[in-house]
């Protein structure tokens, strides 16, 4: 087969695959795409569909600003640097903060976020929101990476978490509260807690902590989970970028090469220099006790946070939570690197709605599943099963260099390679549907795909993947807690002006007005839309060509269609999202702007750098957001 008939074949099957159970409308597309008319005509029966949308598709731009549809509205809630208490020194905008008043103000690249309402009061409520890692060129007064133990110091206090309270006011517009009792920095340094089978483990014991049970801080935090009970699962990504080893001939053990440890460190963080809690060489079990997913509790500033290690240890995404039919607690996890897993865990006890006490161990007892896809190439649909990765199981044994179900669990990478999972193109956010209860992964790209070890299969269907797909599930029986499922791929991103007709032009629901890459964050509001944040290529050209800034989308999962709601300012990514709970707030992130150097958001004014910033944004007649 030539292999211009192979791209159009490959093509034709992204262009014919169905959406799990949505009817008509799928039948239609099936024929459309089949057809002379192909793309265009199945974009017009989408239209001409009845709309979950109220707005319109918005264009792609390069502007420095936030962009939204007519009608709509932002504004900033808080950003890098804005202080949190009334005592807290004011930003300057000139990165001379030390690490103490770092402390005392909002922390750098904001991420994935939870609102929290406040009992009793709809005008109140607490926000938790993650502070991934730093732009140094910003964060430090001489811009470049770290050069001392002060400068090590600030990053650490800049990363994390930040809890703030947030009240509406009398025109609808929701505030940060400066000087709440419940503001609060949850750092890199911050004493923490194991629980759950890995707590005291031998892997987790080191000098400061010979009992393997009081870990410091969490960082590199990337997005998040709220709990049925109230608190907030932040989860702890490229953690593995904060270390590195004095002793430059250590020989990296298997266990610290399958997390990317590197003995030079990541190159802008160089914590190893000047911190010895982050050299390998000296401190080796350290790293094991990062990458887990961490639970605080938001209205309690004086609770220590506890790192859950039931739910395994890998760079987590962000940990979406459900409930099985019979009441279990269900969570979804993605391991953010290229050729890793998609997890859930499945708590052994019941969620009590009436008993907040007994649900605050719900996540230290029960099983760890990892996926398996399984489907004919070219078809992007397919059957799939959850493999549990528990001791003694499916050949996670001594014999196969497993010693306990701690050691599963802090090498749950290991394990589930053991156990035969499917390599996917970098599981990110996951969400579950409130409508059917299908669950929705962003799979953010993998240029390698289609190399050794990792080769192009139906999940994964395009080598040199620079585009993204988003994988979508239906447990068996509707059951959250079934191990098996049924599969497709509910959008495949590209380009179809810069590759027509090819694979990379994506699935039948990417059109020129609507193109994106990279999807990453992933939420769905109360009436079913399902919203799509990009962290992608922003060059807007060659492959990326009309795509613009990062931005986010809006889906409807039973027609398929996807319009542009918004579009970020210049080098940044657009992550976190939530909203409040009449839904005419929502609540965006923006990271990083400025990245290549050409942002001056939000202040827009001289002599201040750019800041990654919470923003709020509003219908201007005060409407649900997106109907």
């Amino acid at each position: 087969m030539h292999d211009n008939e192979s791209t159009d074949l490959q093509r034709l099957a992204i262009s014919r695959r169905r959406f799990i159970g949505t009817g008509a409308l799928a039948g239609a597309a099936l024929f459309l795409a089949g057809s002379p008319l192909g793309r265009s005509a199945l974009a017009a029966s989408i239209a001409e569909a009845n709309s979950a949308f109220g707005f319109a598709n918005l264009a792609a731009t390069r502007a420095d600003t936030i962009t939204l549809p007519a009608g709509y509205r932002f504004d900033p809630l808080i950003s890098w640097g804005q202080p949190l208490h009334d005592d807290s020194a004011a930003y300057r905008g000139d990165g001379s903060h030390s690490a103490a008043e770092q402390l005392g103000q909002f922390g750098e690249n904001n991420d994935g976020m939870s609102f929290f309402p406040w009992p009793g009061d709809s005008d109140r409520a607490l926000m938790a929101i993650n502070n991934e890692y730093c732009n140094y060129q910003y964060l430090l007064q001489h811009g470049k990476p770290p050069q001392s133990l002060a400068d090590v110091r600030k990053a650490q206090a800049a990363v994390g978490v930040t809890i703030i309270e947030v009240r509406r006011d009398a025109a609808g517009a929701w505030q940060f509260v400066q000087g709440s009792p419940y503001n609060r920095r949850i750092h890199a340094n911050l004493p923490m807690e194991f629980a759950g089978p890995a707590r005291g483990h031998d892997l987790l014991k080191t000098a400061a902590d010979p009992a393997g049970i009081a870990p410091h801080g969490t960082f590199q935090n990337c997005s998040s989970g709220m709990t049925p009970w109230g608190t907030y699962l932040t989860c702890e990504e490229n953690f593995t970028d904060c270390f590195g080893s004095s002793d430059a001939t250590l020989a990296l053990t298997p266990a610290q090469k399958r997390y990317s440890v590197k003995l030079e460190g990541a190159s802008d963080n160089r914590w190893h220099l000047y911190d010895e809690r982050f050299d390998i060489s000296r401190h080796p079990n350290e790293v094991n006790r990062h990458g887990w997913v961490t639970e605080i509790d938001p209205f309690d500033p004086q609770s220590r946070p506890i790192k859950r290690t039931a739910l395994g240890r890998f760079k987590h995404e962000n940990a979406a939570i459900t409930t099985s039919r019979d009441g279990h607690v269900v969570v979804y996890m993605g391991d953010d690197e290229r050729g890793e897993f998609i997890y859930k865990f499945v708590s052994r006890d019941r969620f009590k709605a009436e008993d907040p006490a007994a649900n605050r161990h719900l996540l230290d007892h029960g099983d760890l599943y990892v996926a398996r896809l399984g489907g004919q190439e070219g078809e992007q649909r397919g059957s799939g099963q959850w493999l549990k990765l528990a001791f003694g199981h499916n050949g996670l044994t001594r014999e196969n260099g497993f010693s306990d179900h701690g050691d599963v669990l802090i090498r749950a990478r290991a394990a589930g390679s053991q156990v035969g999972a499917t390599r996917m193109d970098r599981p990110e956010w996951i969400a579950v549907s409130p409508k059917d209860g299908q669950v929705y992964c962003t799979l953010t790209n993998n240029v390698q795909r289609g190399t050794e070890g990792q080769p192009v299969d139906a999940a994964n269907p395009r080598a040199n993947n620079v585009y993204g797909q988003i994988l979508r599930w239906r447990e068996a029986g509707g059951d959250a807690a079934a191990e098996r499922f049924e599969w497709d791929l509910f959008v495949v991103a590209g380009n179809p002006q810069a590759h027509p007709g090819s694979a990379n032009a994506g699935s039948a629901n990417v059109n020129a007005d609507n193109m994106f890459n990279s999807p990453d964050g992933l939420a769905f509001d109360k009436d079913g839309r399902l919203w799509i944040q990009t962290d992608g290529n922003y060059s807007d050209a060659g492959d990326f060509a009309g795509m613009g800034n990062n931005q986010m989308l809006c889906a409807d999962p039973l027609s398929g269609e996807i319009r542009r709601f918004l579009v970020g300012p210049r080098g940044c990514e657009i992550t976190g999202v939530a909203f409040a709970p009449d839904q005419r707030a929502l609540f965006v992130g923006v990271q990083h702007p400025g990245e290549d150097g050409q942002s001056s958001f939000p202040d827009h004014r001289d002599g201040m750098r750019p800041r990654s910033t919470v923003v709020v944004i509003r219908r201007e007649d005060g409407g649900v957001i997106g109907a």
